[in-house]
């Protein structure tokens, strides 16, 4: 005798045997009337097909395959404005907005070491942030360091209201309110390393040898720098990496301490279209292999990887909040433009008329 969900089944099209798949973390515990929800979402599937109909648990996913939600505040005093007119509080990426629940008062700066070519933008964004914006200055102790700077002696009162910190001693995090980068790509990256939970707003100067990550240009700063603290700037949240590597000693695995899950690995459009071609390639560990394998964070601080060690590498929940010049596609397209040249001629050495009367190059080999 059939039953009713059999019978709908079969006016359907469809065979009595057919298995209807209900994924668990779409549905939760949803009530099913004749092999569909109740809210009427077409969300199940047929697997008929499908060798192995005796059971649907092989297919379930134990987790969601999206990552976590990004945190939207940011150091101590900055955060995400909120848009009245999103829907189901999904916030378009382009339309974020920075917004401070207080005057920002204190900022970080960092320089790109052993740089002389720094040190007068250096000198000159710390003198505007002290005397026109009375704002609390925090350096580097290796950059005060700096033979250029410890003989400068017109630099010396501006010297002295320096904070200073030592990477790995101190903790500055609940002391910063944004940031400032003076150079490339490579010192954005190492500001993301000083921060492994929440992080402070980041400016960053293209000042260095690639910019794709640091939108602003030095000549203008001080209008820059006085919108941003103002706020409402366009800010756009780049997503890090957050691993973990796991040791195993005499047949326990131990967690590493905190000091070893980096956040770090920034992770951007460009980014994420070379990690998928590159994650189809799983490297794999002979277990009978002599050598150990090693892992670093950035470039930085890499560790040895022994039989037994596993490494957990996931999303972190903390992303970097980078300030904008214009909005995020704009700022990414001209970075393009500026560091790869994009459509842009070089210009061609002119002619000049030989004596036999003859067009000839300048002598270089360009004609």
């Amino acid at each position: 005798m059939e039953t009713e969900q059999e019978k709908a089944t079969r006016r359907k099209g469809l065979s009595a045997d057919t298995t209807l798949y209900r994924c668990t973390a779409c549905h939760g515990d949803e009530d099913w009337v004749l092999g569909a929800p109740i809210r009427g979402r077409a969300k199940a599937r047929s697997l008929s097909a499908s060798p192995a109909l005796a059971s649907t648990k092989e297919f379930r996913r134990t987790r969601s395959l999206h990552g976590p939600c990004p945190v939207t505040t940011f150091g101590p005093k900055a955060c995400v404005l909120q848009n009245p007119q999103t829907i189901m509080h999904i916030q378009d990426p382009a339309s974020q907005r920075l917004t401070w629940n207080k005057s920002p008062k204190s900022v970080l700066v960092i320089k790109k070491i052993q740089d002389t070519s720094l040190l007068q933008p250096f000198k000159e964004l710390c003198v505007y942030l002290m005397q026109e914006n009375n704002m609390i200055v925090y350096v580097e102790k290796k950059v005060l360091e700096d033979p250029a700077i410890v003989g400068d002696d017109s630099f010396g009162p501006v010297k002295k209201k320096f904070c200073t910190f030592r990477e790995d001693y101190d903790d500055i995090s609940n002391q910063i309110d944004f940031i400032i980068c003076l150079g490339g790509d490579g010192t954005l990256l190492y500001a993301s390393s000083l921060f492994q939970g929440s992080v402070p707003p980041v400016m960053a100067f293209h000042l260095g040898s690639l910019g794709f990550l640091t939108p602003f240009s030095f000549e203008n700063f001080q209008a820059q720098v006085t919108q941003v603290i103002q706020g409402n700037a366009a800010i756009v949240l780049r997503s890090r990496l957050k691993v973990k590597v796991v040791k195993e000693l005499r047949g326990k695995k131990l967690a590493v301490p905190n000091g070893t899950s980096k956040n770090g690995a920034l992770a951007t459009d460009l980014d994420s279209e070379v990690g998928k071609q590159v994650m189809q390639y799983q490297i794999m560990l002979s277990p009978e292999a002599r050598n150990t394998a090693w892992v670093s964070f950035d470039g930085r601080k890499r560790q040895e990887i022994r039989h037994g060690d596993s490494i957990s590498i996931t999303t972190s929940c903390y992303p970097l909040p980078s300030i904008c010049v214009r909005d995020p596609v704009s700022d990414w397209f001209e970075s393009l433009a500026q560091c790869l040249h994009w459509n842009v001629r070089k210009r061609q050495a002119h002619f000049t008329e030989g004596e036999d009367g003859e067009d000839v190059g300048d002598g270089d080999g360009q004609g």
